[in-house]
């Protein structure tokens, strides 16, 4: 199942703006602060405009996919795929990582980061198929996602992967694993543990990628990242990207990477195409009815809504469920299988609305949502980015609402 060849996707409503203050700020009376578990953030950080298209300066790539140093079969590939012009993060990472360079990689989410990191690689490989690549991430949905893309790029090339998560069978795992395989792509914990288990050395593996690095740091996984860079060749091509840089973060560039070349194309906090406001609930309003009245409207068609606890995401899931509105669920208490059919309902449109705790916020890249609704405030700011860094992907425009009680 894991080990994949890459060759065989009415009622009128109730608008926002009837539950919010002014633009500029909280309404007379009410605080102008919202407590993040032990944090104060000013309310006026979730309004934020988007973008007016034609005020936002324009990119001028320095190559064409047509122009990359890539082999022929694979450059076939690529534009088949529809790639035509990069994306800032593709355009001046590519070249570096094709030359063997260590890279520090920051850039906003939705930025095209995972074609940045695999188009050079499966190159790579192309050109030396004894060559093994490890690719790290902090969640399995962003595992399985950078897998399907690699198939993709990569179709009728004979390369092979396999995924190592959590969550999953790991006796498939093993069995997999006894097969060369060119990318292993995995949790740091489940990758943690094939290696104790002496199914997987990392000795031969000359590069690694540690994709969303800031949020494997969140997540708690620095010592299985120290772990598995301490077993590899010294001599090595190192990817490190992240969506924000921070102390522990450049502690961890100073020990793994040799004088990497550093990439920043980050434009801001937030993605300038999402249009950020808050939903005023007055005091005695049910949450839910205010929620449900805003899904009717057909303009949310797609919609990401996430909650804080794992109970409470899905309660509010069956809540809307018996309202009559189409949605799923997705959270720590679903096992791997479950997890996967509710992200592929809501990929393929069968439901429109994904109820989701912050398992999702992180890498995972969903065609064309057009809201995000913060229900449960997040824990931080950086949450709150990542949350609505789900819309506004891919130059499109998109919406975040966030919940002020």
């Amino acid at each position: 199942m894991y080990r994949k060849q890459a060759f065989s996707r009415p009622k009128r409503g109730i608008s926002p703006s009837r539950f919010r203050g002014s633009s500029r700020g909280p309404s007379r009376g009410s605080s102008n602060s919202n407590r993040f578990q032990g944090q104060r953030i000013d309310v006026s950080r979730f309004i934020n405009r988007a973008v007016i298209t034609e005020e936002v300066e324009r990119f001028v790539p320095e190559h064409a996919f047509a122009d990359f140093a890539i082999t022929p079969e694979l450059k076939a590939k690529v534009l088949a795929r529809g790639y035509v012009t990069p994306t800032p993060i593709q355009d001046r990472a590519i070249p570096h990582v094709l030359r063997g360079e260590d890279v520090v990689g920051l850039a906003n989410t939705g930025t095209g980061k995972t074609a940045a990191f695999l188009i050079p690689l499966i190159d790579k490989v192309l050109k030396n198929k004894s060559e093994e690549v490890l690719i790290v991430v902090p969640t399995r949905e962003l595992a399985i996602q950078i897998d399907e893309e690699l198939r993709a790029l990569a179709k009728g090339l004979k390369l092979f992967s396999v995924v190592c998560v959590g969550g999953a069978p790991i006796g498939r795992q093993i069995s997999e694993l006894r097969y060369q395989n060119h990318f292993i792509i995995g949790t740091p914990g489940r990758i943690k543990d094939l290696i104790e288990r002496r199914v997987l050395k990392l000795t031969n593996f000359k590069t690694i990628v540690l994709d969303e690095a800031d949020r494997m740091l969140d997540m708690g996984f620095i010592n299985d990242m120290r772990f598995m860079m301490d077993l590899m060749p010294a001599s090595r091509q190192t990817l490190f990207f992240t969506a924000t840089m921070s102390p522990e973060i450049e502690r961890l560039i100073n020990k793994f990477l040799r004088e990497p070349v550093r990439l920043s194309v980050k434009t801001g906090d937030t993605v300038k195409s999402v249009d950020q406001d808050v939903v005023r609930v007055k005091p005695g309003a049910a949450k839910i009815d205010v929620l449900r009245d805003l899904l009717k409207q057909s303009e949310f068609s797609k919609v990401l809504v996430f909650g804080k606890t794992k109970h409470g995401v899905e309660r509010l899931s069956e809540l809307l469920c018996g309202h009559g509105v189409k949605a799923e669920s997705i959270h720590g208490n679903k096992n791997h299988g479950q997890r996967q059919r509710a992200l592929k309902l809501f990929k393929d449109n069968a439901v429109n609305v994904l109820v989701a705790t912050d398992v999702a916020a992180r890498g995972l890249d969903i065609p064309n949502v057009t809201h995000v609704i913060n229900y449960d405030l997040p824990a931080t700011y950086g949450d709150y980015v990542h949350r609505i860094g789900r819309t506004g992907r891919a130059g499109k425009a998109g919406k975040a609402l966030t919940f002020i009680e």
